[in-house]
């Protein structure tokens, strides 16, 4: 559905850190019966190289981009700390006035100052303040309470081989001020064999992030922000 075609947009924030296969399931999805009346206005990035750049740059019509990484903004503005880096990167996100902001592969753990400007807790500038919490979901390669963190799933595949959990799967939660920990909005088991090698198991496991990722952005918007007819 188009933007002309009756129905109010919703905005959509998306930050990722790399090649952005989950940030292309988004872009495919947008303005689709699985994700009617969405347009992703912009993609963030901490990584200079992000090949998901690329893909938002490359979509039709193209997506803003922007890029700001940790180590070069501390070397720019000294004196600035990790939670000013957090407190820009919120700045940015808020100024696109977004009904939902997606974490798809964002390999940065944020502090409590961006969810306090998203939020609504910490004002920055009056034309900036949030007067209504946005909501933030990010995608997780594990199940509820398993492997929280780094390389989720290299260690679900390694402690399934090893007999220590007998499943895994991947999650979309919503973000909380404790790392993986928010509520999960759609969680999925992925199947795994023993002695499955971890490539075609990880190839699958993606396959299931696509799906959920798109499931999960479209659930949480038609909480906040349901399809209605304008004018």
């Amino acid at each position: 559905m188009s933007e002309g075609g009756g129905l109010k947009q919703r905005r959509i924030v998306v930050l990722i850190s790399g090649s952005g296969t989950n940030l292309q399931a988004l872009i495919d999805a947008q303005n689709t019966p699985s994700l009617p009346a969405t347009r992703i206005t912009l993609v963030l990035s901490n990584r200079k190289a992000a090949y998901g750049l690329t893909r938002a740059s490359q979509a039709n019509p193209p997506i803003r981009t922007s890029y700001l990484a940790l180590q070069p903004f501390l070397k720019a503005n000294p004196g600035k700390t990790r939670d000013d880096y957090d407190i820009e990167i919120a700045r940015i996100v808020v100024r696109e006035k977004p009904d939902l902001v997606v974490l798809a592969g964002w390999m940065h753990i944020m502090g409590d100052g961006f969810l306090d400007v998203i939020n609504g807790d910490r004002c920055l500038d009056p034309e900036e303040n949030v007067a209504k919490p946005i909501p933030v979901i990010n995608l997780h390669p594990a199940l509820p309470d398993a492997f929280d963190g780094a390389n989720a799933i290299e260690r679900a595949y390694e402690a399934f081989q090893k007999g220590e959990v007998p499943k895994t799967g991947v999650m979309v939660h919503r973000v909380v001020k404790e790392v993986d920990r928010g509520t999960p909005v759609i969680v999925s088991e992925v199947e795994i064999t023993t002695g499955e090698p971890i490539e075609v198991f990880e190839e699958r496991l993606h396959k299931v992030e696509w799906e959920i990722i798109v499931q999960a952005t479209a659930k949480v918007l038609d909480e906040v922000v349901p399809l209605y007819r304008s004018g």
